[in-house]
């Protein structure tokens, strides 16, 4: 069971096989706090599991997706838990093995990014860490790590290269600027652009096709392109052959047959 808003700066909705997650922090342009991160890591999981979530939106409420950590100054007697310190003891804040980044990096659901707005660093990095991204007409990717004297901590480093090839990737993080939704149509960061009024009803329409395929065959799907990613080809297609044999044997592959066979749409169970 998908626990229902942890926190109210993290919204969590479903409807049907659909789960729609909204970073809910619009007056600081959805900054993440410490309980918003563990609270996403812990919905992530959650779902990951579910056998009633077969596709997920994540997105932001307000003008921004996600404007990076919440760096908010905090004095050194407070423990207030809310704000990300990268010195002294905060460090002992960040659990690298239950983080956002990685969490999304592991999971076999698909994951639709619905782009309302600006994603900058560690948003940019979230952004990029889903399979796919919508794009509104006012969404920007704030790649400017190297401005701030730091780097793309959380993903970045691992994604652009392999999103974009390494010329692109170099552009785009040694550059430091900010791309538009076009720029980042242009260059392959972005699946789609649309007006921003369209935006969840385009986020949700793939969402929906995604969930209304044979799930497993989804999940498993991803699973071999992420791990193919760091495999021989040989490899990749010795382990892919081991996944195809058990998909064989479920009920979602007889149906698959018979729903072609009788020339409908085919209804799925994930089993």
């Amino acid at each position: 069971m998908i626990p229902k808003s942890p926190t109210e700066h993290l919204l969590v909705e479903q409807e049907g096989y659909v789960l729609t997650i909204t970073l809910n922090r619009p007056d600081r342009l959805n900054a993440i706090s410490i309980p918003m991160l563990r609270a996403l890591s812990s919905t992530l999981q959650a779902a990951n599991v579910d056998r009633d979530v077969r596709s997920i939106i994540l997105t932001g409420s307000g003008r921004g997706f996600c404007s990076g950590l919440d760096l908010k100054a905090q004095d050194p007697g407070s423990d207030s838990g809310d704000s990300v310190q990268l010195g002294g003891s905060g460090y002992q804040m960040f659990d690298l093995h239950n983080s956002p980044p990685i969490v999304i990096n592991r999971m076999d659901k698909p994951i639709v990014c619905a782009l309302n707005g600006a994603a900058a660093g560690y948003g940019m990095d979230l952004a990029l860490g889903c399979d796919i991204r919508i794009a509104s007409e006012n969404a920007k990717m704030g790649a400017v790590f190297a401005k701030r004297g730091i780097v793309p901590e959380s993903g970045g480093c691992w994604y652009l290269p392999r999103l974009l090839g390494w010329a692109r990737a170099a552009e785009v993080a040694f550059l430091g600027d900010v791309l538009d939704a076009q720029k980042s149509l242009e260059i392959g960061l972005v699946n789609k652009v649309v007006p921003h009024d369209d935006l969840m009803a385009e986020a949700k329409a793939w969402a929906l096709k995604i969930a209304n395929n044979a799930p497993l065959a989804v999940q498993a799907t991803k699973r071999m392109m992420r791990l193919g990613q760091d495999e021989t080809f040989e490899a990749a297609v010795d382990h892919i052959l081991l996944q195809l044999l058990p998909l064989t044997r479920t009920e979602d592959f007889r149906e698959s047959l018979s729903a072609f066979a009788e020339r409908r749409e085919p209804t799925f169970k994930g089993k």
